[in-house]
């Protein structure tokens, strides 16, 4: 297996919008493992892009997380891939031939498009922590499809060390700044 590779990476949230946390099972720590993981991916030059289901009816992304992309897909389609996510992803400093990835709802618009990434030819890396679903069955069920169908299960630290690779890293002191302070 490869290992993430912070040069061919992006950073997508999927679907943090403000209209559908409530319902969201534990949803201010899913929140707060998407704010993690976008600003460790900001500190080390990463490029986060969001996506908002059917924004007009849904509403945008909550702040924290909005304000931390560098560009929002807005779709209609649950999986992000047939709306123009693939073409923004590529718009990027680099082909983006790696995703990380963690939204909601995990077994709606994350899992699709989790796949369609993979249908695409894309390396994909779900950070479980930072999924949720109204259901933890729901999360459950999409989690083990999304391992069987190829994407790399991971939890935000996995993926945040796997970045710096190294302790003497220039960033590494800044992103276990945001590990510490995000602990719960």
């Amino acid at each position: 297996m490869d290992a993430i590779d912070v040069n061919r990476c992006t950073l997508v949230l999927v679907d943090y919008q403000a209209k559908l946390m409530p319902a969201i099972h534990e949803s201010e720590n899913v929140v707060r493992r998407a704010v993690l993981l976008a600003d460790a991916a900001r500190v080390l030059g990463i490029r986060v892009v969001g996506t908002e289901q059917n924004p007009k009816g849904l509403g945008p992304n909550v702040d924290d997380v909005r304000a931390r992309c560098d560009a929002t897909v807005p779709k209609l389609h649950f999986d992000a891939c047939e709306d123009g996510l693939v073409e923004e992803l590529d718009r990027g400093r680099t082909i983006a031939g790696q995703v990380v990835i963690a939204g909601c709802e995990a077994h709606v618009c994350l899992m699709q498009t989790a796949l369609g990434l993979l249908r695409r030819g894309r390396r994909v890396w779900v950070v479980e922590p930072a999924c949720g679903s109204r259901s933890p069955f729901d999360h459950r069920l999409a989690m083990q499809r999304l391992g069987s169908a190829g994407a790399t299960l991971a939890s935000p630290e996995m993926v945040l060390f796997e970045w710096l690779r190294k302790s003497d890293h220039p960033k590494f002191k800044s992103v276990l700044q945001l590990i510490k302070r995000t602990d719960p």
